[in-house]
């Protein structure tokens, strides 16, 4: 199977796409840039999204569900807002069908036309600001704390399986604040959830920062992002979070009493993480033979593999190991498919990156032990039958650390300081990465510079220290350095 995979070494692109359809992950639909998730890759995706869930709950807010439609005049209310979506947006301009006058086929009546058109969502803001105008009147009505998952359409003319797609998966979050302060402190603090979920459960270490100006969700105040580095030396955004002040509140006139009786606007955030993610775990962890997942985000932490076929007496011990590991809260699967050989078994689980295999054959079992095989190394060890159990839950959580281990260590020789500009654009096409490099503020250079390059701004870290230095392309005054890669 693994000779089924274009290297990494040879065509980046392709070794993804080839990993994305013969880990059986997701294909192209009929639709054009729409994909279809298959059911393991939405089993991954179904992990994503109940660890989100519980963090978002665990944090105080709560699911609802708005709908897919907008009216088009929703979008003049905020000019940043329309200006920045308007050339992604779906448009549904009729209701109905019928048969063509000649027979022919089906046709849109014209007769059908809707007063308001209406858009396909690309993003919520303004469907729930309209809404939260009914719900919000008092400071009691205060935070108001809620996520939605569902689906989003952003037109595009280029697509790659999970990472840019028309129609995508994702949570989006909106929150009302009756100040500033507690709004700022969300959206740092959602950045914060985004960034804990990435690096402990995805395995992906990330960098949080800022977003400038120009790179700014449109109509929001401040974004806040965490940046990923993938195994080719481009960036991943993974999540953003935005601070979006009063803007959406006075665009849908949403106001509340204060505890002084007066009448504000209220602030507002939103922030969310789409199926995008999929692709920033095949990116992070996997290798020339396949998928490599963490343990924590695996449908299947475990198979076990009777060796050379099913046989009653090793069926017996597979199923002893299984309810042992499932008491311990690991996912088991058995493999008692007597059509397939051993060899190919091995090659379709490690090409679907299930972290841990456990091979059990007559010999081995004569001798009181088994085989255990690790996926981010290879490595395979002989265990006693009886300590089978605690091997494998300390194993899985050491191929969880390493994996993350392993990331931070490619990061690290990946992030580079430059003080030129001929220094800059030598690491950007020698070796890539992160790099650390100072600018003078402006959109104008921040343009430029992706205009000569095609490396952006990524974001202005959180933890930036002030370090007077000089843009590397202007070579005007900067205050510190801010985080420029290639990217996704």
């Amino acid at each position: 199977m693994a000779k089924e995979i274009t290297s990494r070494e040879e065509n980046y692109s392709q070794w993804y796409n080839d990993i994305v359809k013969k880990a059986g992950l997701a294909e192209h639909s009929a639709v054009r840039g729409c994909m279809v998730i298959k059911p393991y890759g939405f089993a991954i995706w179904e992990k994503i999204q109940a660890q989100l869930d519980k963090m978002f709950k665990d944090t105080g807010h709560v699911n609802a569900y708005f709908p897919l439609f907008i009216p088009k005049s929703f979008f003049s209310k905020e000019a940043a807002h329309v200006e920045g979506f308007a050339k992604e947006c779906a448009v549904v301009t009729h209701y109905r069908l019928k048969q063509s006058e000649d027979g022919s086929g089906i046709v849109v009546d014209p007769e059908a036309k809707l007063e308001e058109e209406l858009i396909v969502r690309p993003t919520s803001e303004t469907i729930i600001w309209n809404t939260y105008r009914d719900w919000i009147t008092s400071y009691r009505d205060l935070p108001l704390l809620i996520n939605q998952w569902c689906n989003v359409v952003r037109w595009e003319m280029r697509t790659r399986l999970f990472l840019r797609t028309s129609e995508f998966l994702w949570q989006e979050g909106h929150t009302a604040h009756a100040t500033m302060e507690e709004a700022m402190e969300e959206a740092l603090k959602m950045q914060g959830v985004y960034a804990e979920f990435a690096e402990e459960y995805m395995a992906m270490p990330v960098i949080k920062g800022s977003k400038t100006a120009n790179e700014r969700f449109a109509g929001a105040i401040e974004t806040y992002a965490i940046e990923a580095l993938m195994q080719d030396g481009k960036a991943l955004q993974a999540g953003t979070s935005h601070f979006l002040g009063q803007n959406f509140a006075k665009a849908f006139d949403v106001k509340f009493v204060t505890e002084n009786n007066q009448e504000e606007y209220v602030w507002a955030t939103s922030w969310g993480v789409s199926t995008r993610l999929m692709g920033g775990l095949i990116m992070t962890h996997s290798d020339d033979d396949g998928l490599v997942l963490p343990p924590n985000l695996a449908p299947t932490q475990v198979v076990i593999v009777p060796i050379p076929k099913p046989d009653p007496e090793l069926n017996v011990i597979a199923e002893q190991i299984k309810n042992d590991l499932k008491s311990k809260g690991v996912s088991v699967k058995i493999d008692l498919d007597d059509k397939k050989r051993p060899g190919f078994k091995f090659a379709e689980y490690e090409m679907m990156g299930i972290p841990v295999r456990i091979g059990i054959g007559k010999r081995d079992l004569a001798n009181g032990v088994v085989e255990i095989a690790r996926r981010d190394t290879k490595e395979k060890t002989s265990v006693n039958l009886d300590a089978c159990g605690d091997n494998v839950v300390k194993l899985l959580a050491d191929i969880q650390q390493n994996l993350r281990q392993r990331a931070l260590d490619y990061r690290a020789a990946h992030t580079t300081k430059v003080d030129g500009w001929d220094e800059f654009v030598a690491v950007l096409d020698q070796t890539g990465g992160f790099i650390l490099a100072h600018w003078d503020g402006t959109t104008e250079t921040e343009l430029k510079i992706k205009e000569l390059t095609k490396a952006t701004i990524r974001c202005i870290p959180n933890d930036q220290s002030p370090e007077p230095g000089l843009c590397i392309l202007t070579g005007k005054p900067s205050g510190g350095r801010v985080l420029f890669a290639r990217a996704y």
